[in-house]
């Protein structure tokens, strides 16, 4: 696991100044502690900070091709690559180290852009082929690995693995896009779609660039996608067997290192699965850890212990103060652009934790995801039978005005809270999941911007991106169309980009094995039902996993990381809540109306409603808009 950064001229090829690369890297030296290297040729600059992981002394970077015509900067893990290095030995190539890296060379030099198809991993890098004159930039799957890019006026393209390391550039504007901040708003991170500076990009996952001198810049291509179009056949006990294969590799795979590897375990179903193939298949006590806080209602440490127990793993936990909102800044800073997911806090600590002991963890992301593990899931396949039944010119009003009188109910129990659900059947299954699944809703947002911002959005909402993603998704049902969207753009958005950041920032290498592409690919195959089944998500992991696992982990409601912010904004942060409409990068800005922001803070403040994720929205804004000295 590495930092990477490049300058690419696209027309005259200049000459790049190596302490220019330099500085981009050096910004993300916590992303590579281990090792440092630049290489640059007329038009190009390379430039990587390196992880040890693995063949710890034999794989430097920039990499040279055994034939020197082919430069690698790499970020990321290639699981298959030793399968991969034995077919390509066959063919005549040769190695000098036994890392992935030179491997990729290789890949790329036999078979061009569809050396793609055949990584199996985590990946995000940049090979400049000499012959050929081209930078080639790819990214993963799904976007494990983050890239960033961006034109410069002097024709250049700046990459680098977080938006810090093309800050470092002089060149680059740091002018804010308020599409983005519409869209941060929406959702509580800035989608991999766009960047909260104007003219940055983040390369999408499963696509790539294939720069060339004295050409405009081109497209991406996208080289890989995930179908729910298609049905697996066969009885459930066979498609269970066929899960249970997946998931053993899957791990196993990700088990490959030269240096102390862990595993995260909250205690939820997808850590303590992924613990328990680790367990089944190590020699040695696997090493876990685990958060929790110093409220019993958010505490699942007992969880953690009962898989730990059950596993002999060697296990450490640490709870976390309800006063930890004190590492505000330190988050801002670790994530650039801003994220108001609050889990990440937990999520930071956990990797420190974890730091600690190994460098190398595994975590369970993405089978929600992949399985339909939320209860959003349950929820858009219900509504969807409802929506199926009534016409949207009946449901629309009818729905529309009981979402509308009906109120937000906070406070109350799960069952009565009905006023999403219904604005929700109001609505097509798109705008309804989009709902389901954003943070601040249109309405909000549309009371507390100014005018003036206002006129700079337009006709733009940010749920617009994910409902198109829906109508465009490979895919025969509701259901489908969420589990597609969350895989395209709340996965790489907000999970993924959450755990890059706070693991890097500690130098740790987190490893996802349930977001291995087999395991994708089969679970969006399956039928509904062994999808969601008598209001559960994920019926078939939770099946397969019984032989594993006790029902109280596997049934029990899900709760994940969950971060007592609405407990803070009235205590500690109170004050921080009354002047975040005045505080100083939001009020230079003029996006958003000061008094209306008041007055939302005071009624979180007293109670009546919980305003919470919205308040913390508007400080992580104000903090990182400050970071990167953003001019509105």
């Amino acid at each position: 696991m590495c930092g990477i950064a490049g300058i690419f001229h696209l027309s005259t090829p200049k000459p790049v100044d190596p302490a220019r690369v330099e500085r981009m890297c050096d910004a993300i030296a916590h992303r590579g502690p281990d090792g440092k290297g630049v290489w640059t040729a007329p038009g190009v600059g390379l430039g990587h900070r390196r992880l040890s992981i693995i063949d710890l002394a034999g794989s430097p970077q920039p990499m040279a091709s055994t034939d020197g015509r082919a430069m690698l900067v790499f970020n990321g893990e290639i699981y298959n690559y030793r399968e991969l290095r034995e077919e390509l030995r066959k063919g005549g190539a040769m190695f000098h180290t036994d890392g992935d890296s030179e491997v990729i060379l290789a890949a790329w030099q036999r078979w061009g852009v569809d050396c793609l198809s055949r990584l199996h991993g985590m990946f995000a890098f940049a090979i400049y082929d000499l012959g050929q004159r081209t930078l080639f930039l790819a990214r993963d799957r799904l976007g494990v690995k983050p890239l960033f890019l961006a034109p410069l006026a002097d024709g250049s393209v700046i990459f680098g693995s977080e938006l810090k390391a093309l800050t470092a550039h002089p060149l680059l504007r740091r002018e804010a896009d308020p599409l983005a901040v519409e869209d941060y708003l929406t959702w509580g991170y800035v989608p991999d779609s766009r960047s909260i500076l104007k003219g940055v990009q983040k390369l999408p996952g499963g696509h790539y660039l294939l720069l060339r001198h004295d050409a405009p810049m081109p497209q991406s291509v996208q080289w890989w996608d995930v179908s729910f179009a298609e049905r697996r056949k066969g009885s459930t006990a066979d498609l269970e067997a066929e899960l249970l294969h997946l998931l053993r590799q899957a791990v196993t795979s990700r088990m490959a290192a030269d240096v102390p590897l862990g595993a995260f375990l909250s205690g939820g179903v997808d850590s303590s699965s992924v613990v328990a193939l680790m367990a089944e298949s190590s020699a040695s006590p696997v090493k876990t850890c685990s958060i929790g806080f110093d409220v019993a209602a958010l505490d699942e440490t007992g969880y953690a212990r009962q898989i730990a127990d059950r596993y002999h793993t060697d296990h450490r936990s640490r709870t976390v103060s309800q006063n930890d909102f004190t590492a505000i800044d330190d988050l801002a800073a670790m994530f650039d652009e801003p994220f108001a997911d609050a889990s990440a806090l937990p999520t930071w600590r956990v990797c420190q934790l974890a730091r600690e002991n190994v460098t190398v963890a595994l975590s369970g992301d993405g089978a929600d995801e992949a399985l339909a593990g939320y209860r959003r899931h349950v929820f858009q396949r219900n509504e969807d039978r409802l929506r199926g039944l009534l016409p949207l010119g009946l449901r629309r009003p009818v729905f529309g005005a009981l979402g509308a009188a009906y109120p937000k109910a906070d406070w109350a129990p799960r069952a009565l809270r009905a006023k999403s659900t219904f604005l929700s059947l109001a609505a097509s299954s798109e705008e309804g999941y989009a709902r389901s699944l954003s943070v601040t809703p249109p309405e909000l947002r549309d009371r507390i911007y100014s005018p003036d911002f206002q006129r700079l959005r337009g006709d733009y909402r940010g749920e617009q991106p994910l409902e198109e993603l829906m109508r465009r998704a490979p895919a025969r049902s509701g259901l489908d169309r969420a589990q597609y969207a969350d895989l395209k753009f709340w996965l790489p958005g907000d999970i993924l980009t959450k755990v890059d950041r706070a693991s890097m920032a500690v130098s740790l290498e987190a490893r996802e094995p349930l977001l291995d592409h087999r395991l994708i690919e089969f679970a969006a195959s399956l039928p509904e039902p062994l999808r969601t089944q008598a209001g559960q998500g994920k019926w078939l992991m939770k099946r397969t996993m019984r032989r594993y696992l006790p029902d109280d982990i596997l049934y029990r409601p899900k709760q994940g990381f969950v971060t007592p912010i609405a407990e803070w904004f009235r205590g500690p942060l109170a004050a921080e809540a009354r002047a975040i409409g005045e505080g100083a990068a939001l009020a230079r800005t003029g996006w958003f109306e000061s008094g209306a922001v008041a007055e939302i803070a005071a009624a979180h403040i007293a109670g009546r409603v919980d305003n919470s994720r919205l308040l913390w929205q508007l400080l992580m804004l104000d903090r990182s808009l400050g970071r990167l000295g953003v001019a509105g």
